[in-house]
């Protein structure tokens, strides 16, 4: 059976987020659940736009993703209580007429006619939380409340060696340059109840990002604003049928999350093309 980060206690007790240990059961919360094991499921549905200078803004996209994933609770002698999320993610590319997913793409801008990667990213893990880092400093949640409400807007600015790249960019740029913004929202007392393991949040997404690889833009400016907005669902049957078909016929090991030990690297949009295009 699942077991909580903490187990629930009796009576009229809140979460006091302004306390470490509280603080990282709030935090686990909202990404999942307390209890070890129990797989969680997001989703967002959303659009994806182009933005080039000089001309203006192109739907490209509408997007349907999901996420499953499970927590697992962590021991350190000196960082204390912890846990790790472990999760995989499936986002499909659709006509954004239709709502089809999308097996081919016509480029507007090189008139070619390309094959659709969709995003199949396993696995997408977060690196660990504890109640104390390596220097000793308490774990505090970036939570803001407002009434019955509760916020945490996370903010992932991306500059690294870009996957597909080669072996020489400082010298020639070619960054891979991006920003994640997560911003969830949850009902406070649920988050802060200690007889719920998981707080039913919801979840806005933006992502500022280059071109897809799967385009086929080569070096043209610009770039693309991914907005998407979801929640929290109790399991595979609540996702919209699209996903729902996609993980039955195409992707069956995005019904359940990655194993507690899973100790794989990330993969992301950019590795897996890599990756594909470096397959024999």
């Amino acid at each position: 059976m699942p077991t909580p980060l903490h187990p629930p206690l009796e009576g009229a007790r809140q979460l006091d987020v302004t306390q470490p240990a509280d603080a990282l059961i709030a935090m686990r919360k909202i990404h999942g659940s307390t209890l070890d094991g129990k797989p969680i499921i997001y989703h967002w549905s959303g659009r994806v736009w182009s933005r080039v200078e000089g001309e203006a803004d192109r739907l490209l996209f509408r997007v349907e993703g999901m996420n499953i994933r499970q927590c697992g609770t962590l021991q350190d002698p000196e960082s204390g209580t912890g846990f790790r999320q472990v999760s995989r993610e499936l986002m499909l590319y659709l006509d954004p007429l239709t709502g089809e997913p999308l097996h081919t793409w016509h480029n507007p801008w090189t008139g070619a006619d390309v094959a659709v990667m969709h995003v199949a990213n396993d696995p997408v893990n977060l690196p660990p939380y504890f109640e104390r880092d390596a220097q000793g400093r308490p774990f505090v949640a970036p939570l803001r409340m407002q009434g019955e409400r509760v916020f945490l807007s996370i903010e992932i600015p991306l500059f690294y060696d870009n996957p597909l790249a080669g072996d020489h960019q400082n010298l020639v740029g070619n960054h891979y340059h991006a920003m994640e913004i997560f911003d969830f929202t949850a009902d406070r007392q649920q988050l802060l109840r200690t007889d719920t393991d998981s707080a039913g949040a919801s979840v806005a997404w933006v992502r500022i990002a280059p071109w897809l690889p799967f385009m086929c833009m080569g070096s043209r400016p610009g770039l693309m604003v991914f907005n998407a907005t979801g929640q929290q669902v109790p399991g595979i049957s609540e996702l919209p049928p699209v996903l729902q078909a996609a993980i039955a016929n195409e992707y069956p090991h995005y019904a359940a999350p990655p194993p507690l030990d899973d100790c794989r690297p990330n993969v992301t949009s950019w590795t897996a093309a890599r990756d594909r295009l470096d397959r024999p």
